[in-house]
């Protein structure tokens, strides 16, 4: 199948390589992140519009930050959507507002395409070893039109709804999920050390009860070894609790803890931890306590 890729930075890098690797034909255009080396020594051909990527391929792909720029990708000059004609998909794998997916989706679906919201979950580990949990929005027969390709990126892949939005609003609901376990869970090693007790084994005990979460498991181990080289950015999921906070509003109702981690997540930026992963989100806990974990316990 000829895929069009938008996105090739951390999280699209390894997904365009494993459709690449099944022998997909890929058509690639440069945004925000450079087209790597590997994948055009792999046969991907560079296009210089996004229009031109869609035009030339039968499923285009995006996975780039946030809604300005899947917007711009598919409606600014030269867009995906000039190039979209009928019986053609785009798949937009970004983190994106629910409300203006939808938007997107009719403006598609206008031009005679198929559109599906498929953001993912499990960083740039799940990316690499094709892991993900892909969670889709969309028609029910295009989903199974492109579960292949899905399951070339992921493993866990489910049609969450056939209307458009409701892929990215799972993921909103992973993100909301995500940020509170990771407070949760720097405020629990951050006590324990404060305390005396050795972080780690505390960390080893727990991950034995019900305590126990992948979280626990993966950023728990990042707080105890200082080890915050992003797999997922603080400044990515401020853009996530910022699209739940938004969708609140819009729902009428309150996420009060989720506003809680969304101030911590600030407090790290105001230190300069935007780029770290979002595991960091202990140092500012750490801060209110006047304690590292890996100090002197």
């Amino acid at each position: 199948m000829k895929i069009g890729f938008i996105g090739l930075g951390i999280m699209g890098r390894p997904m365009a390589g494993h459709l690449q690797a099944a022998g997909h034909e890929l058509f690639v255009i440069k945004h925000l992140s450079p087209i790597p080396a590997e994948i055009i020594d792999g046969g991907a051909v560079e296009c210089t519009t996004n229009r031109a990527v869609a035009e030339n391929t039968d499923v285009t792909i995006l996975m780039v930050p946030d809604t300005p720029d899947v917007e711009t990708v598919l409606f600014g000059a030269d867009g995906v959507a000039d190039g979209i004609s009928g019986g053609k998909i785009v798949i937009d794998m970004s983190s994106i507002s629910p409300t203006d997916t939808q938007d997107f989706a009719t403006k598609i679906n206008d031009r005679g395409g198929a559109y599906l919201d498929a953001p993912v979950s499990g960083g740039e580990g799940g990316a690499k070893s094709a892991t993900l949990t892909i969670m889709a929005g969309g028609p029910a027969e295009t989903f199974e039109e492109v579960r292949p390709l899905f399951e070339l990126m992921g493993e866990n892949i489910t049609l969450v709804g056939t209307n458009n939005g409701d892929g990215q609003t799972c993921k909103v609901a992973n993100q909301i999920i995500v940020a509170l376990t990771i407070e949760a869970v720097s405020e629990a090693l951050v006590f324990a050390s404060k305390a005396g007790a050795d972080p780690a084994r505390v960390r080893e005990a727990l991950m034995g009860g019900f305590a126990s979460s992948k979280i626990l498991e993966v950023h728990g181990e990042r707080m105890i070894k200082r080890n915050f080289d992003p797999g997922f950015r603080i400044k990515l999921h401020q853009k996530d609790l910022n699209l739940a906070l938004q969708s609140a509003r819009q729902l009428g109702m309150s996420l009060p803890n989720t506003a809680t981690c969304q101030e911590l997540f600030n407090a790290c930026t105001a230190k300069g931890g935007a780029e770290l992963d979002h595991s960091a989100l202990v140092q500012a806990i750490e801060d209110m306590a006047g304690h590292v974990i890996d100090g002197d316990a």
